[in-house]
């Protein structure tokens, strides 16, 4: 490894995580309840729901909302967020919406936050953000930056349970990059607790990397500004600090739900994050 190298992986602190692998369970009582409210007389057009997800994933990690939220007759799109830096994944994730008739309701997990929050910008047909287990960063801040470990402690992120491999990025200065990767030991209890060890296993394997330009590069004029937002707050969050958490939720005047979670709240808790995505869809219906 570099001298470059070696200081990047010093100096980084908070990769922002999620994962790849989801449980099928479909549980019917819970979506049935919800669905009940929103299937109003008035609501004749359902948005199409886009789920971005963040690091150490792909879109597959949405998959037991993306089976609840078909049966109950909603078009999802799971996009995939390239996870090479915040402007070019929100480039990226805009023009995916902008290929979609009708209202959207935007939905971002961990990194995928800050990305919903600079695609959001500008896009017309998206009607809420829905924030699960997420960062949601201000002008300005990256999600290295957007949350002080000392006013908000609590995360098992960091040099310990993270390692870094050189990569090529064009989005990166020079076209070279770092990749952050959770080691496979530390992945279950970094972010899934509350997932079987061998489901934490295989997530762990498939995971893929954040890069480093993605991890340090600042946010621009924040959507959550103009557009209405929902917050699902991980309580149990060993990534993102549930305090931090609530500070950004906060600070966006977001819905706030909470869940006793992990950061795997797709796998652990389909119900909860089906649950808020339903009701910023009524609520912006």
């Amino acid at each position: 490894m570099s001298v470059g190298l070696r200081s990047l992986r010093r100096r980084w602190m908070y990769p922002v995580l999620t994962f790849s692998v989801a449980l099928t369970a479909f549980l019917p009582s819970a979506v049935g309840s919800v669905a009940a409210a929103d299937d109003s007389p008035g609501n004749t057009t359902k948005p199409t729901i886009v789920l971005v997800h963040g690091a150490f994933a792909d879109s597959s990690g949405w998959s037991t909302e993306i089976a609840d939220l078909q049966r109950l007759g909603y078009p999802v799109v799971a996009a995939a967020n390239p996870l090479r830096g915040v402007t070019g994944d929100a480039d990226y994730i805009r023009s995916v919406l902008q290929s979609i008739k009708g209202p959207v309701v935007l939905v971002g997990h961990s990194y995928g936050g800050a990305v919903i929050t600079n695609a959001a910008r500008g896009a017309g047909n998206v009607k809420a953000l829905v924030y699960v287990g997420a960062f949601v960063p201000d002008k300005g801040e990256s999600i290295e930056t957007v949350l002080d470990p000392q006013k908000y402690p609590g995360s098992l992120l960091g040099p310990d349970t993270t390692l870094v491999r050189p990569a090529p990025n064009p989005s990166a200065q020079g076209g070279q990059d770092a990749d952050i990767y959770i080691k496979p030991h530390d992945f279950r209890g970094v972010f899934a607790a509350d997932v079987s060890a061998t489901d934490a296993s295989v997530m762990a394997a498939t995971q893929r990397p954040l890069s480093y330009t993605a991890e340090t590069e600042p946010s621009g004029e924040p959507a959550w500004k103009t557009i209405p937002s929902w917050d699902l707050v991980t309580l149990n969050d060993k990534a993102i600090p549930p305090a931090g958490q609530r500070f950004m939720a906060k600070r966006a005047h977001a819905h706030v739900e909470y869940v006793k979670s992990s950061h795997a709240v797709m796998v652990s808790h389909p119900r909860a994050v089906l649950r808020i995505v339903l009701d910023a869809v009524r609520q912006t219906g």
